[in-house]
């Protein structure tokens, strides 16, 4: 189980997380054409329910983006948005205006795919320049659900509801539209890739 982490491990965190989000804003930006940028308002180590609760309070289903992580870090990742946002970054992404889309189509299916593997990429990436690490990364899974049911398929394989993940909040905006729209992204590193990570930062 990952524990909870000190302030120098977090402040590791948050620059290698603001390295990742700069190099996927950059790589959002020549797939769609329009500048995209990235803010990080809110780096945190929580327990796997306490995100999910707070899209349950808002009613909506939710969509997440899966990836599984292997090599020098072994976990999974998990990019998710609320229904309503994931419509609109889909729009967005697609250069449509805001509210065009009511149904996802397999295209933007693909898109948001193409998002999380670029997010998970970029931050796995720098990660891996950081600590001269190798990650792998696997193809990513959609899936749209209430968040109940998408915690408690995720927990399953983490290891239960209660088990700590770093929340990394995505602030996306996209070149022409005021429209901020979160995402919420979840490392999950088995406990060994944790403690690597960690030696290899030269903190204990």
């Amino acid at each position: 189980m990952m524990k909870q982490l000190d302030n120098i491990q977090l402040d590791a965190l948050k620059e290698v997380s603001n390295i990742g989000s700069g190099h996927a804003a950059t790589a959002l930006s020549e797939l769609t054409g329009q500048k995209v940028t990235i803010n990080i308002p809110v780096i945190s180590i929580d327990p796997l329910s306490a995100v999910f609760k707070k899209c349950a309070d808002s009613g909506q289903k939710i969509l997440g983006i899966r990836i599984d992580l292997s090599g020098d870090i072994v976990g999974r990742t998990l990019l998710f948005f609320s229904q309503d946002d994931a419509l609109k970054f889909c729009d967005c992404l697609m250069r449509r205006p805001v509210g065009t889309v009511k149904t996802l189509s397999e295209l933007d299916r693909s898109g948001l795919r193409e998002v999380s593997n670029i997010l998970t990429c970029a931050y796995m990436n720098a990660l891996g320049e950081m600590l001269n690490f190798m990650v792998v990364p696997t193809t990513p899974s959609l899936i749209i659900g209430p968040p109940e049911e998408m915690m408690a398929g995720f927990a399953e394989q983490a290891g239960g509801a209660d088990e700590l993940a770093v929340i990394i909040e995505n602030d996306f905006r996209f070149q022409g539209n005021d429209t901020i729209l979160q995402g919420y992204f979840l490392l999950l590193p088995d406990d060994s890739s944790l403690q690597a990570m960690f030696k290899a930062m030269n903190i204990k």
